[in-house]
């Protein structure tokens, strides 16, 4: 797997990241939803360099000019609730793009850190011989996007995998990079080093879709 950590270099991302970490700014679901959104549009656009062009002709009103165009089929594959603003921001760029869905959630037994990822809700189209790009702000422990990834499989093998996410931690990403082809490319503005005894990013950001969308039972 490449990973393209794009926090590694100044940009003005690095703002919108410092904001969706800081508590008081997080305050703001509006602000939060719009950053996260933001930092998807960063990424989508970094990530639309590695794709396929062909030149084309387009007409204007006072002559013709060639230009490099896009070709690939892209399906673009968001991660039940807390994806939904990164996907915006993917959407935003990749408008022409397909779209799939999918629920993917922690289940924790009482109080106890240990928990398994349960998939039920899957709506997709073909992903055969297409770009899937999966879209998971907070790539933690690493096992949603395995999980997510076995459910796929039914809907056909895609010619590339791009996972786009926000903030990852090295452990997730270290099972990520086993359990994927390794084709497989990651685009993420922020790398933490570690997780909590509950497999949260530390420092991170907290659980981005309450703060999105507010807290849940």
């Amino acid at each position: 797997m490449t990973v393209h950590n794009l926090g590694e270099s100044n940009s003005l991302m690095n703002k919108f990241i410092a904001e969706i970490r800081d508590v008081n700014i997080q305050k703001d679901a509006m602000r939060f939803r719009r950053n996260v959104e933001r930092i998807g549009e960063v990424l989508g656009y970094e990530m639309s360099k590695s794709f396929q062009y062909e030149s084309s002709e387009v007409t204007t009103p006072l002559g013709t000019k060639e230009m490099s165009l896009p070709t690939d089929k892209i399906v673009l594959c968001s991660i039940l609730r807390a994806g939904l603003p990164l996907h915006q921001g993917l959407l935003n760029y990749f408008d022409e793009a397909e779209n799939a869905f999918i629920s993917a959630y922690r289940h924790h037994k009482g109080a106890e850190d240990a928990f398994e990822v349960i998939v039920n809700y899957f709506a997709a189209p073909s992903l055969e011989g297409k770009i899937l790009v999966l879209t998971d702000p907070m790539l933690a422990t690493g096992r949603t996007l395995e999980n997510v990834l076995k459910s796929l499989k039914k809907h056909g093998t895609p010619s590339q995998i791009h996972i786009v996410s926000v903030i990852g931690a090295q452990e997730g990403i270290d099972h990520v990079q086993k359990v994927f082809p390794e084709n497989t490319h990651l685009w993420i503005s922020a790398i933490d080093p570690e997780l909590n005894a509950r497999g949260y990013i530390m420092p991170g950001i907290g659980d981005a879709g309450d703060l999105a969308y507010g807290e849940k039972l």
